[in-house]
């Protein structure tokens, strides 16, 4: 049995015909049907029942072509597998990512990637905004997906991607909900809840404190899903970033805008990389990124 006839059977079942199953293969229409009728022949068995100018697929053709695509997803796997191997610096592109964004974008770009660049392996940091800093400078990440809360360092690539407009998640039966948009200082009696590993509590609160400017008491969550059941619970809101204009679907839970003195509450979200750390796979990576935003 070769390999081949395997692909010439699924190009036919899935094309759905022999003539675009050979222009897929690159083949004569008669060289799919015979290596098909070979691996018929070799197996003893019927894979596909032919009606003229159509075919169905026998019960054991149907069992045959399951199992060959899980045959081919190892393969692809294995051939990935060897040529990391082979790559003696076994290239893998290190990503973080600030643990407040939760856009689509970065899993849009990190498919992209994957798919162009199949035998480089991503990894993913998430953490605080000091963590990547720190994780940046270390040398433990290759690009950081953050929100910008220094002056623009010339030691790195400073690829601004899109800013964000800031708005709470607060359980339906606040009062508060019923607001078209929400002042900083209106906020100061009811707790703010951030999602945060203990390490970074500290530096997130004194950010949202000294730079947003939200007064009061201050709850911690290890996961988006804990914070909302404290809001669902009525024991605060979460300030949350929203990028162009995402839709919201929660019968338990608003979304308001947040505003400072009638200002909406912005970010600007950037893409860091060392210019000293810069390289091909990097800079393709901030380029689908940048797109994708």
């Amino acid at each position: 049995m070769l390999f081949r006839q395997i692909e010439y059977l699924q190009a036919v079942i899935e094309t759905g015909s022999f003539y675009q199953a050979a222009e897929k293969c690159n083949v004569s229409q008669s060289a799919i049907s015979q290596q098909i009728i070979k691996l018929e022949n070799e197996l003893g068995v019927k894979l596909l029942h032919r009606h003229n100018r159509t075919f169905s697929l026998t019960p054991a053709g149907e069992h045959f072509y399951r199992k060959s695509l899980v045959i081919t997803n190892d393969i692809e796997q294995m051939k990935r597998e060897t040529k990391k191997i082979a790559d003696k610096e076994h290239s893998i592109l290190r990503i973080g990512y600030y643990k407040g964004y939760h856009g689509n974008e970065l899993s849009e770009a990190a498919a992209e990637f994957s798919s162009k660049y199949p035998s480089v392996e991503i990894s993913i940091m998430v953490g605080s905004h000091e963590e990547l800093y720190k994780a940046m400078e270390n040398d433990k990440v290759d690009l950081v997906l953050n929100d910008q809360r220094r002056a623009f360092s010339d030691a790195y690539n400073n690829e601004i991607l899109s800013q964000s407009h800031m708005y709470i998640e607060i359980s339906s039966r606040n009062p508060l909900s019923k607001l078209n948009q929400i002042e900083v200082s209106e906020l100061k009696n009811t707790p703010c809840i951030l999602v945060i590993t203990s390490a970074g509590q500290q530096e997130e609160r004194a950010y949202y404190e000294d730079i947003v400017g939200i007064k009061g008491d201050y709850l911690f969550a290890d996961s988006i899903q804990e914070a909302r059941l404290k809001i669902i619970t009525g024991q605060g809101y979460m300030p949350v970033d929203v990028i162009g204009k995402q839709a919201w679907f929660d019968t338990a839970i608003d979304r308001i805008p947040l505003v400072r003195n009638g200002e909406p509450v912005k970010k600007t979200y950037c893409a860091f990389w060392r210019k000293d750390n810069s390289g091909y796979y990097i800079e393709d990576f901030a380029k689908m990124l940048r797109a994708g935003f």
